[in-house]
């Protein structure tokens, strides 16, 4: 595994370090899921703001609404 050094404050460190401890990870493991958590956690955010826009916008919104519809899948268990 290819590594390299980030720099962060004594805090932030300090608190990575107790959740790596508290999981049984390594640090690096730790930070590697921070990161991801983070990266989930601001697509959801984009998600949710464009999901907001479109709902702001009626004629945007019936056409997102008449796609869906047309698009539908079923299960086959009707």
């Amino acid at each position: 595994m290819n590594t390299t050094t980030i720099r962060v404050d004594r805090d932030t460190h300090a608190r990575l370090l107790e959740m790596s401890t508290d999981a049984g990870d390594s640090l690096t493991e730790t930070v590697r899921q921070a990161a991801e958590a983070l990266r989930r956690i601001r697509f959801g955010l984009r998600v949710q703001e464009e999901f907001t826009a479109l709902r702001n916008d009626p004629e945007a919104w019936a056409g997102y609404h008449t796609e869906a519809e047309s698009s539908h899948v079923t299960d086959g268990l009707d």
